[in-house]
């Protein structure tokens, strides 16, 4: 596959190896560090999870997002900000930065445990199923990336790294699995407005499933938009705002976007894609993993909320 961003056979390490070979892993390790401190993106391949796994919970998905209106109100994501975000996001809810208009797009996102009153789509009975299976496992395929991240750095404490994400999908921790939908292009849209606008993601890293209809696309070394074409199989990888300022600005958060796709066929077209923002726990304390003392510590619970104070319309 030609393009800027690499892919990476992530076989070595996948999910379905309970024993992986020493000697693999420094290598990998290396090679996703180098890409990630150059593109920021990477296409991981032989991950463990399956085209077919993506594929059912964007079905599953599916039949949330065609539920009359007042069905998805009752599992409308918080507006108070102090809480847990979780539930659903109407179509330009949010946006990506302050030039542009809310996102052309709905999502329900997840983030568990969930916190009282807050609960799953009875109309859709096997939705909880279906999204915390899924969500069990990017967990289990994020901290084997994050650990070959903290080899390729040379942290002198991988196990301690990796304990700062702990309580991802069981406490204080912000990690959100995202099913999106992109609604077919209106006619009389309004120049000014994307499916999803020009931005970079907050947290460590982020897991993206994409259905084949085009539209993403990201940032090169140029200053160049190219598109980020769906690979099937495939998990496409970037590092967000959280792991670039934690590593002292070695690893790099990429700007991307999502545009209008110029194809008839992908404008008419719904596009759906799964994302999995990874954040460290809440009270982890962002020091500078190389000892520059680059930037002064934070939470990273105060990281997201200086993020969310101007990201959604409704604030």
């Amino acid at each position: 596959m030609e393009g800027h961003i690499p892919v990476v056979d992530f076989g070595p390490y996948g999910l379905s190896k309970d024993n992986a070979n020493e000697a693999d892993l420094q290598p990998l390790a290396d090679k996703l560090v180098h890409t990630f401190t150059t593109v920021g993106f990477v296409y991981l391949v032989n991950t463990g999870i399956q085209k077919s796994e993506s594929e059912e919970l964007f079905g599953v998905a599916d039949r949330f997002f065609d539920l009359p209106l007042d069905a998805k109100e009752k599992y409308a994501r918080p507006q108070d900000k102090t809480r847990n975000r979780h539930g659903w996001v109407c179509v330009a809810r949010e946006r990506s930065n302050l030039e542009t208009l809310g996102n052309l797009k709905e999502a329900f996102d997840v983030n568990t445990p969930l916190s009282e009153g807050q609960t799953w789509p009875t109309e859709v009975p096997e939705f909880e199923d279906k999204v915390v299976t899924f969500y069990e496992k990017c967990r289990r395929l994020d901290l084997r990336i994050l650990e070959l991240i903290g080899r390729g750095l040379h942290i002198p404490d991988v196990p301690g790294f990796l304990s700062m994400f702990k309580f991802m999908g069981r406490g204080a921790n912000s990690t959100t699995l995202s099913a999106l939908r992109y609604p077919p292009v209106p006619d009389d849209v309004n120049e000014k407005q994307m499916r999803c606008g020009e931005h970079t993601d907050w947290g460590a890293i982020t897991l993206l499933f994409q259905d084949g209809v085009s539209g993403l696309e990201v940032m090169n070394k140029e200053g160049d938009y190219k598109p980020a074409p769906y690979l099937p199989g495939s998990v496409l990888v970037n590092i967000g705002d959280m792991l670039q300022r934690w590593s002292g600005d070695k690893l790099v958060s990429t700007k991307h976007r999502v545009v209008m796709p110029e194809s008839e066929a992908d404008r008419k077209s719904f596009r759906r894609s799964i994302a999995f923002f990874t954040h460290p726990d809440e009270d982890t304390r962002l020091v500078c993993l190389d000892g520059s003392n680059k930037y002064d510590p934070i939470t990273a619970k105060q990281h997201v909320q200086q993020k969310l104070n101007w990201s959604y319309l409704d604030s």
